[in-house]
Order: C-alpha cells, then sequence, then structure tokens
C-alpha cells in the first residue's frame, strides 16, 4: 500500500501540474493582443479565405482571435525540425549531440531556443502582414508592438512547456500540440457530418468506422514496431548467449522519421498551388484535378523523406563503431565493415516497409473520401492521428517508469 500510495501522489501532482500549464496556455490563445479590432478581424477573415486559413492554422478553432498565445508551441517545432535537418549536414552538431554529454545538450538547446526566437520574429512578421489591410490605424509602432507581444508569447509558451517535461507528466511540446489537435477535432466531426448528412449511408459509416480503427491499429503497429538485432558481447563468447530469460539486442523502429515525412510531403506539395494562385504555369493545374497524379506523388515523397530522414538519424557506420566500442557484436557478423554493411541493408529493409505503410495510411483517407464522394474526411489527417497516438504511447510509458522507479527506491531502502 505504501508503493501504491507513493505512486499515487507523484502520479497526481504531475499531472495536476501539467493540467494547470496547459489550461494556462490554453487561456493565453483567447487572450486578445491589445489594439486590435477582433470584430473588423471576424467580418474581414470571413471574406478573405487566405488569411483565414492562416490564423485558423495557429488558433485551431473558428474563433479567429490574435491571442498572446497564438502562435503555441509551432516556431519551437519548426526550430525543431530545422535543427534535425542542421544536424544531418553539419559534422559538429553531429559530434555534440553523439557524445551526449551536458554541455553538449545545452549547446544544442540554446541553438534551438536561438531559431525559435526568429521563427516566431518570422510568423509574427507574416501575421501583421496579413492584418495590415484591417488595422486603419496601422504604424510601424502598432506594427511592432503586435510583434513583441506575439513573440513573447511563443517563448513563454517555449518556457511552460518545458516546465512539464522537466516537473509535469509527458513531454510539453507533445502535449501541446496533442491539446491544439483534440480541440479542433469536434469541428472536424462538425464538418464532417454537415457536409455530408444526405450522404452518410449505413455502409459509408461501416466503411468510415473500420477506416479510423484500422489506421489506429497501423499507426500503433508503426509507432512500437521494432526489428530486433541480436547482439553479443565479448563475454558470452564462450558462454550461453541467453542467460535467465534476458536477451541483449539492437531495437530498430519501423517508423524511425515519425511525422517528418508527412510534413515535408505536404509543404512540398503545397508549392504547385501557391504557383497556380499566382497566375504563373497554369499549366500545373493538372496536378491538382487528376487526384491520382497527386496520390502517386504523395507515395513517391514519402519514401523519399523517409529513406533520406533515417540516413540522418541512423548512420551504420556510427553504430558499428559504438557496438565495437563496446566490445559487441551481431552473431555471425564479423565487426567493422561488415557489420557496417549488414546493419546498412537491415534500415534500408525496415525503412521502405515503413515508409510504404505510412504511405498506405495517408493515401487510403483521400481514397474512401472520393469512392464514397464524401468531403472533409481528410481532415482527419494521419498526422494528427499519429500524435495522438504516440503521446498516448509516451505517457504511457512515463506512467509505467514512475511505478517502476517507486518499486525500486522501497526495495532499496
Amino acid at each position: 500500500m505504501k508503493i501504491n500510495k507513493e505512486f499515487k501522489d507523484i502520479l497526481l501532482n504531475r499531472l495536476l501540474f501539467s493540467l494547470a500549464i496547459l489550461f494556462a496556455i490554453r487561456l493565453g490563445t483567447f487572450l486578445p493582443v491589445p489594439r486590435i479590432n477582433h470584430n473588423e478581424l471576424a467580418f474581414y477573415l470571413e471574406s478573405h479565405s487566405v488569411a483565414k486559413n492562416l490564423i485558423s492554422t495557429f488558433s485551431g478553432d473558428n474563433t479567429f482571435i490574435i491571442g498572446v498565445f497564438t502562435l503555441n508551441i509551432f516556431p519551437y517545432i519548426n526550430a525543431t525540425i530545422f535543427i534535425q535537418l542542421l544536424i544531418g549536414f553539419s559534422p559538429r552538431l553531429a559530434k555534440l549531440q553523439k557524445e551526449g554529454d551536458f554541455s553538449g545538450r545545452r549547446s544544442i538547446s540554446r541553438l534551438t531556443r536561438l531559431i525559435t526566437l526568429i521563427w516566431a520574429i518570422i510568423q509574427s512578421v507574416g501575421v501583421v502582414l496579413y492584418l495590415k489591410p484591417i488595422l486603419f490605424d496601422w504604424s510601424f509602432s502598432l506594427a511592432s508592438e503586435i510583434i513583441l507581444w506575439l513573440t513573447s508569447g511563443a517563448m513563454i509558451v517555449l518556457w511552460l512547456s518545458e516546465q512539464i517535461t522537466e516537473y509535469g507528466l509527458g513531454n510539453g511540446t507533445s502535449l501541446l500540440v496533442y491539446t491544439n489537435i483534440i480541440s479542433n477535432l469536434p469541428n472536424i466531426f462538425k464538418k464532417l457530418v454537415l457536409e455530408n448528412n444526405e450522404d452518410f449511408t449505413a455502409s459509408s459509416i461501416l466503411i468510415i468506422s473500420l477506416l479510423v480503427f484500422t489506421s489506429l491499429y497501423g499507426i500503433v503497429f508503426l509507432q512500437k514496431g521494432i526489428r530486433k538485432i541480436p547482439l553479443i558481447s565479448s563475454k558470452q563468447l564462450n558462454q550461453v548467449s541467453v542467460q535467465n530469460g534476458t536477451e541483449t539486442y539492437l531495437p530498430l523502429r519501423l517508423n524511425q522519421a515519425g511525422v517528418m515525412p508527412i510534413i515535408l510531403t505536404t509543404a512540398f506539395l503545397v508549392i504547385p498551388n501557391y504557383i497556380i494562385n499566382l497566375g504563373i504555369f497554369k499549366w500545373l493545374n493538372f496536378l491538382t484535378s487528376f487526384k491520382l497524379f497527386y496520390w502517386i506523388g504523395y507515395v513517391l515523397l514519402i519514401l523519399t523523406f523517409s529513406s533520406f530522414y533515417s540516413s540522418v538519424v541512423l548512420k551504420p557506420k556510427d553504430l558499428s563503431d559504438q557496438l565495437q566500442k563496446m566490445a559487441v557484436s551481431i552473431p555471425g557478423i564479423r565487426p567493422g565493415l561488415q557489420t557496417t554493411f549488414y546493419l546498412k541493408q537491415v534500415i534500408k529493409r525496415i525503412t521502405l516497409l515503413g515508409a510504404t505503410l505510412l504511405a498506405i495510411i495517408v493515401v487510403v483517407p483521400n481514397f474512401i473520401e472520393s469512392t464514397l464522394n464524401i468531403s472533409g474526411l481528410s481532415n482527419l489527417s494521419t498526422t494528427s492521428l499519429l500524435i495522438l497516438a504516440g503521446v498516448i504511447l509516451d505517457l504511457i510509458r512515463e506512467i509505467e517508469n514512475i511505478y517502476y522507479s517507486t518499486v525500486y527506491d522501497d526495495m532499496y531502502q
């Protein structure tokens, strides 16, 4: 009972701390930035879809309020993506990450915060430029004030998310994204029902339910699926490799890149639409007119970006060197060049498998939407489902770690 009570107390305290910060951030999203007439803003956005989409992207609903925390955690996410790509091309940053000591992590964290600040300023400037036609008293002073409010809000949100990660339950950044997705789900379902009220049939509802269940199952499989490569140490060469039911192995995840290929693919595929809207290269209309071209391009780009990202994150040569330093080898594979070649082939295969499954999960909702003539189904994006499933699985793992840590502390007291 003592262990259970200690576990419950720690879990409850962390949960309440995280919920309090999430509530404060959500409240700050609806705290209006001074000197902006939000009634005029709402009227303007009804007839300007581009600005409306921009504001709704940040706010996550149909309130269209420019709040102090409107930018939320998006600048930090963009900065993190940029840093991850930068590490793949910068040997110095890759070395800092590989060493994994406190000073290396602090340097990368400091650089990430600096890039977050730059991204926050860029996104704040973008919001201000879209607000210019609405603000009749627009001036450089007013624009600077709004940029300062939004940028400060983004950095405060970043600090609060770090507090959740440090003292709360779960990863602060992931929880904020999770909260934004959950808060927008009622609007998505409402739009789905209103736009397809006449097209819904028993068979279509059954297919959609089966699609959601299958997608969630596939996403969980991608998140938790690993390829186990057995390992043996030099001390075990003359002993039994598996003792007392324990086994040493190198786990390689099926979906090493996470949602990154989807994000990069989506960003790449919006380029033709922007070019068409500008009136340039109108012949590109066929790319958006024929869904088949779009789906094929989506699948190919996901496969390409998954392969690229995995090559940046997982480097067979580095893995081989680390195994050799620890005097650990793969049974039947010689250390050094042969191990590097073996790991390269295995990583290539599991990356192809994971990317193919990811592409199927992404494309199937669009295919069913077109086949059943149901609009808005693609709004239930695979990216959102991946994030939701990933956050829940991470929370479960952290709760298990807290429980086992209390058991361990009690055993050795």
